[in-house]
């Protein structure tokens, strides 16, 4: 597994400051400039956070429904890895940054992220397929 990380997506001076990170089955040039346009987008548009949804405006890899990107909890890392204190002050939050398709944004836009997550949680999600079906 490969695991992608944004590195200065968060500045000194941010009032949350995040990084995120995504994991695929392969190398992957794509995620590299997927994860570069969501912190470029994160630091000259809009703030993003946990829970956001983004578009990729492009699959995540070819032949892939999941156009669309969910800033979640580092689920498979665990929480030591999701805050960063420094002497007691907050460096960055990290978060996992899960592909998603159009249909899983809808249902969470409807249900819910903790709906949307619960499906993630099911045997059949394998959140390293780029083919993979809807969840909903």
């Amino acid at each position: 597994m490969w695991t992608y990380a944004t590195c200065g997506m968060s500045q000194p001076g941010d009032s949350v400051p995040i990084e995120l990170h995504m994991f695929s089955a392969v190398q992957a040039r794509g995620i590299v400039e997927l994860l570069i346009a969501t912190a470029h987008y994160h630091r000259t548009a809009k703030s993003l956070g946990l829970g956001h949804t983004i578009n990729f405006g492009t699959p995540w890899s070819e032949g892939s429904k999941c156009e669309y990107g969910l800033v979640s909890l580092p689920y498979l890392d665990g929480p030591r890895l999701e805050k960063l204190d420094v002497d007691g002050k907050r460096i960055a939050d990290f978060y996992w940054l899960i592909p998603i398709s159009k249909s899983e944004v809808e249902f969470k836009k409807r249900f819910g992220i903790e709906a949307l997550e619960a499906k993630f949680d099911e045997p059949s999600f394998n959140y390293l397929d780029p083919l993979r079906r809807s969840t909903v």
